[in-house]
């Protein structure tokens, strides 16, 4: 079994107890274990960044942006500046140190963003639809892309290596709108296949998440600083605990608020690329996979999206937190 565990990168987020039981899972703990027996778990582990990335922005005197797109989703504007800060924290500080975390907890971890191996692949989107003061408009310089392609080959072999992937955006972006346009011309002679210019860009660690987990058709526990999706964000008690049919998941996206409408669009994606569930929950308890992976949080299961027929907006700007 395969398990993809997007730790959140929300400030109130401590990762301590997902540590250590990624450690467990990892070595095959038999001590209260979830149903599926002693060295049956395969983790690859995601995360997010976004306040640590607007308190370095700050610091250096530079103004987080974020951006309406036209179905109402809001993201990240990265230019290239906010991109360069970007590269150094999520993949630099907080991956290296979410990596030493899991080595001191005894797990063989591999820090890999993006575009390592092209990880996360697809076209960049220089230019992106926003809604500034009730009109549409482009904004051009936008460092995002649009993930398309996950490596699973580059994970799988990780894996059955022993290793841990530990996985943070950005994505590996290919230049020129559908990401075959900006060749570079060396790669044309003696028959070889054209080589893409790419460059690091900004993707959302939810849906990035969502997408290694449907490729690896894994279960799926997204990590945050609440108890699960709420019917009532202010009510605790309001936890929904259950989704398996399309009414339920009509009431889930009605009840699904600001950064919660993120997590179940990217929960969405997940399920319609084969991951078996979605589990959205608490990560600060003290064992909170286990704990979610034995009925904690929020469930969500494919039945759910049978008749649907919706598709996602596209839209992939801005790194949920």
């Amino acid at each position: 079994m395969t398990v993809v565990v997007k730790i959140g990168g929300a400030r109130a987020v401590d990762p301590g107890g997902a540590v250590g039981d990624v450690a467990s899972l990892v070595a095959g703990a038999e001590s209260d274990e979830p149903e599926g027996g002693a060295g049956s778990y395969d983790v690859v582990v995601t995360h997010g960044g976004s306040t640590k990335v607007d308190e370095t922005l700050e610091r250096l005197g530079i103004d987080p942006e974020y951006v309406e797109t036209p179905s109402g989703v809001v993201g990240r504007f990265t230019d290239e500046q906010t991109m360069d800060v970007f590269e150094m924290v999520l993949p630099g500080l907080l991956n290296t140190d979410l990596v030493a975390q899991l080595q001191s907890a005894g797990v063989d971890a591999v820090g890999l963003s993006g575009v390592d191996g092209k990880l996360l692949h697809g076209p960049r989107k220089s230019a992106v639809r926003v809604v500034e003061d009730g009109k549409r408009k482009i904004r051009r310089g936008d460092h995002s892309g649009s993930l398309k392609e996950v490596n699973a080959d580059l994970l799988a072999s990780l894996l059955s290596d022993g290793y841990t992937p530990v996985v943070s955006p950005p994505m590996a972006g290919a230049e020129g709108d559908d990401g075959s346009e900006a060749r570079s011309a060396s790669g044309r002679s003696s028959g070889e296949q054209p080589r893409e210019t790419i460059t690091p860009v900004n993707t959302d660690a939810d849906r990035s998440a969502a997408a290694i987990a449907g490729e690896l058709r894994g279960t799926l526990v997204l990590l945050t600083d609440v108890p699960g999706i709420l019917r009532d964000p202010d009510d605790r008690d309001t936890l929904i605990r259950e989704v398996d049919t399309p009414e339920e998941w009509a009431e889930l996206e009605d009840a699904a608020e600001g950064f919660m409408g993120r997590k179940v669009m990217a929960a969405k994606e997940a399920l319609e690329a084969g991951a078996s569930e979605v589990i959205v929950a608490d990560a600060n308890l003290e064992a909170p996979i286990y704990t979610a992976m034995e009925g904690d949080g929020t469930h969500l299961y494919p039945s759910a999206l049978e008749g649907t027929g919706d598709e996602g907006d596209g839209e992939s700007g801005g790194e949920a937190e």
